[in-house]
Order: structure tokens, then sequence, then C-alpha cells
């Protein structure tokens, strides 16, 4: 992927890395389209960042999805870059159903089921472009489970192997697919997670991250050197160690 010259949707970027990413592409002089869910988020962003489009998008709806693909390229003729950005992470305890069966249902929706339809309302236009990215977006916990987030942990693993599957479907194409690999980084995903030690500076992620896009243009995967931690630890040998230093000792989750 080209750094710039691009025209770049960012579906689930009012907040966190979708939006420090969109402006990050932005001041590499990329057409930027933010999308979100509440009105007030991307007209405060227009309002704040002049020269980005906003477009409202809830990315667990098929029909908003298909109303939001063809609103922005009927404005964006030309996008040539997508990035299925949309999450959520939340603390199940799979032990008792009433905890975590809604939950999972809707981490699956928003987290699987959005970035598949996204792919599918864009892809058709994607692959007439003469240089076209699918950014999706998985998680150092997609390697390495989290005890207290199971259905986040599958839903980025189906991200991280469904990247792999569909990049070879389109191995003949214009369109690459590079799968984005956070660690655990400074935002509102989940409490306390803006203010944590452990987690990185949310700046710092994304200096990092488009820093590789442009010196790896043909990469594959965007691995901050933090997340090799985490997905490496089966390769190194090293995997069970890795899941205890993740989760403390306690096998119970108390």
């Amino acid at each position: 992927m080209n750094i710039s010259g691009n025209t770049i949707f960012v579906p689930g970027s009012t907040s966190g890395i979708g939006l420090a990413l969109a402006l990050e592409l932005k001041a590499r002089g990329n057409t930027v389209i933010v999308g979100g869910r509440r009105t007030e988020l991307l007209e405060r962003i227009a309002a704040e960042h002049p020269g980005i489009d906003t477009v409202r998008i809830d990315t667990t709806d098929p029909a908003s999805i298909t109303a939001a693909a063809k609103q922005v390229l009927a404005a964006h003729p030309d996008l040539n870059v997508l990035v299925t950005m949309a999450g959520v992470m939340r603390v199940e305890d799979w032990r008792h159903p009433e905890s975590f069966l809604a939950s999972a249902e809707s981490t699956v929706t928003t987290n699987v089921l959005g970035p598949i339809r996204l792919i599918a309302a864009f892809v058709e236009h994607l692959q007439a472009q003469p240089d076209a990215t699918i950014i999706t977006v998985s998680s150092g916990l997609a390697f390495t489970p989290l005890r207290a987030t199971p259905s986040y942990n599958a839903s980025k693993a189906a991200i991280h192997m469904l990247s792999e599957s569909v990049r070879l479907q389109f191995a003949d194409t214009s369109v690459k697919i590079v799968e984005l690999e956070p660690p655990a980084v400074r935002t509102a995903l989940m409490p306390g997670q803006e203010e944590s030690e452990v987690a990185m500076p949310l700046d710092e992620f994304v200096a990092e991250a488009v820093g590789l896009l442009e010196s790896r243009p043909d990469a594959k995967e965007i691995q901050v050197e933090r997340v090799k931690f985490l997905r490496y630890g089966e390769a190194r040998g090293d995997y069970d160690q890795v899941v205890e230093a993740l989760n403390g000792a306690d096998p119970h989750g108390k």
C-alpha cells in the first residue's frame, strides 16, 4: 500500500485507534472518510478537522452498510482503501450463560460479520481500481488469549484466518489484504484501558503502525514491536509462558 494519494474509508473511526489512524492518514496526503454510528461525533470531527468527510454507518446493520457504501462511492468514486476498523471488546464469564451469550452474539456480529459485510459491499468496486487495499484489524489476542474476553479473542482469530484466506483469493488481482494487529492500546475499548500503564500510548501505536505501512508497502501483517510477544509465542515455543504472563497464574479467573 502506498502511504499517500489514496482515498480511504475507515468505518468505526469516531474515536480511539480508528480516529487517530484516520487523522494520521489524512496528514500523509490521503482523502479520508470517517464512518460511525453517532452523528454528533461525526459532526464534531467534520468541524474540528476540515477536509475529513463523514458518513453515518452502523456496521451491525446490513442495510446501513449498503446505504453507506452507496453514499461513499457516489461521493468518492476513486475510493481504493477500506479499513474495517469497527470492533467491541467485553468481559465474559463462560461458566454462567447469562453472563456471556448476548455479549458473544453481539461481539461476533460486530467483529466478524461487520468486516465480512463491509468487504462484500466494496469488493467489486475495489477490484476495478488499479491499486487497492483492504486493511483488516485483528489483535495480539488473536494469537494469545486473554482469559476475560473469550469472544473477542475468537473474533480476532477469525479475522486473522479470514485475512489469510481471502489474501489467497485476491493474489491475482489489484487488491491487497493487509492485517493490522494491535496490542493493548490506550483507548476506551475497555474500562480503564485509557489509563493503563500496560497498554501502548495511542499516538505511539499509530506512528509506528503508519511508519510500517510506509516502509513496508508489500507487508501482509502490520505488527508493532509490542505485539510480537503475543503474536509469536507459539512459534518461539514459549506459548504457555506467554499465556501465563498475559493472564497471571490463577486459572480460574478470580
